[in-house]
């Protein structure tokens, strides 16, 4: 497309500006089939399409919709010219923020450069795929003319959201309240899609949280009931669970683990846009260091607001059948019996476990995907969805790994009343533990936890992509 409007369009017209009014009709004129002087919808997918403009499933929407100025069922020749030429300014902007040597063109350092300023690290071999595809004339350079008649009907507004555009992300829940959120684009959040993409990412974390839920008492039962679950292997506990309370019990602290979705997400991204603010000096473009500490101050301070609701689901987990009628129940009967303080037992190892699991769930996630593309992409900065659930069911595990330890002295010491030993600090449940089970004691409970992660990952992604169908999210 590219090659035509440059090489068979424009020749015959000298000034820029009047190249590109020359070129903008004669796209308008091939977009109205009908030729009633407006381009709708259809005509635009089917237009865009064809010369190969599609980015997304959703980009001529967008584009539809931000150059429908009077909000009719078309766009007129003026709404398709002012869209045109606004959108050419805006992606003027882009070009002259990457071009940081002035010279004109776009060479593969800057596209590094300005990835890595958003904290994205590729390789050359990525960026020359960047280059190449919008390079029309082999030169492995990209001028003015390749760029904007590359992007003329790519939504993006600016290079913070051509730079996404480059690198896709998916928010993926499995049930860990640790991990560092995803980021929003300004695109995203002007026109409403960042709360669609958060009731995606809910509805996805609720439906792998309750898919997986009986792995996750199983995990529970043998961090408390240490002694006697060395005995215990995966069928003799679902066996005793049913056994106690028949196939819901497998489900038994699950509501309150579906319910806390929404408050520790909204929290947890609320704080994660605060952070990225005082942590952004001067306005500058936020790292990737930047971004971990970010995530993970967010993720502190949403498990601070959530934690009673953590507490709750471990002993809505370890009740007996009929001890509790309910979420309410439960809670009203800890405050009374044990006050208000038994709300935040286990607090501080949780604390302690958010940085290695939130740094090593984001270097090893980066490290397999970025060794990926090295190795095996050819056109692309975007993995594709297979490589994205192998490296995060990795990811995931290694920093479930790191953390465990802190998790189950979290999860006793949130339990201790129920043992009838009383109540014990930090330091000398680790030495208990280290003196009545050994080293395997600190990972009691971890088969269960680790092979809950890939079908969880597998479920959130699956539940997510057929959510943001439904919601008209690209």
């Amino acid at each position: 497309m590219l090659r035509w409007l440059r090489g068979f369009v424009l020749p015959g017209v000298a000034c820029q500006e009047d190249e590109d009014d020359f070129s903008f009709g004669i796209l308008f004129q091939d977009l109205d089939r009908d030729g009633n002087g407006l381009v709708d919808i259809v005509e635009l997918q089917e237009g865009l399409k064809n010369w190969g403009f599609s980015f997304d499933q959703n980009s001529e929407k967008n584009v539809f919709q931000a150059g429908n100025s009077n909000a009719d069922s078309g766009l007129d020749f003026e709404e398709f010219m002012q869209y045109l030429k606004d959108h050419k300014k805006k992606m003027r902007l882009a070009f002259n923020s990457l071009d940081t040597n002035n010279d004109g063109i776009i060479e593969t350092s800057e596209i590094i450069t300005a990835l890595k300023s958003l904290g994205i690290n590729i390789s050359e071999a990525q960026a020359n795929n960047i280059l190449q595809s919008i390079d029309s004339d082999g030169t492995m350079t990209v001028d003015w003319d390749e760029w904007k008649y590359y992007f003329l009907f790519n939504p993006a507004t600016n290079i913070d959201e051509i730079v996404h555009f480059w690198k896709r992300s998916t928010i993926v829940d499995i049930g860990e309240s640790i991990s560092i959120p995803d980021e929003f684009t300004e695109h995203d959040k002007h026109s409403g899609d960042w709360w669609r993409r958060l009731v995606a990412a809910g509805v996805a974390g609720a439906v792998a949280r309750t898919c997986t839920a009986p792995l996750d008492r199983l995990k529970v039962m043998m961090q408390v009931h240490s002694l006697k679950s060395r005995r215990l292997r995966l069928i003799g506990g679902f066996e005793q669970m049913v056994k106690e309370g028949g196939i819901r019990s497998l489900w038994r602290g699950n509501g309150v683990n579906v319910f806390k979705i929404a408050p520790e997400t909204a929290l947890k991204i609320g704080a994660y846009e605060q952070y990225k603010k005082w942590l952004s000096f001067d306005g500058a473009k936020i790292g990737i260091i930047e971004r971990f500490v970010s995530g993970s101050l967010a993720g502190a301070t949403a498990q601070t607001c959530i934690y009673p609701m953590e507490v709750l689901k471990t002993r809505l987990i370890l009740g007996k059948t009929g001890q509790y009628s309910g979420i309410i129940d439960c809670g009203k009967k800890l405050l009374k019996q044990e006050g208000v303080r038994t709300f935040f037992k286990g607090y501080i190892p949780n604390f302690l476990g958010i940085l290695p699991y939130a740094g090593i769930d984001l270097a090893v996630y980066e490290l397999l995907k970025n060794y990926w593309l090295e190795h095996y992409a050819t056109n692309s900065v975007d993995p594709g969805m297979i490589i994205l659930l192998g490296c995060s069911a990795l990811s995931h595990t290694c920093g479930q790994i790191a953390s465990f330890p802190l998790n189950l002295i979290r999860t006793r010491m949130q339990a201790q009343v129920l043992e009838e030993k009383g109540t014990t600090s930090m330091i000398h449940l680790i030495q208990e533990i280290y003196n009545n089970e050994g080293k395997r004691g600190f990972f009691r409970g971890l088969t269960p936890n680790i092979i809950k992660v890939l079908p969880a990952v597998i479920i959130s992604c699956a539940a997510y992509e057929k959510t943001r169908q439904h919601m008209g999210l690209t």
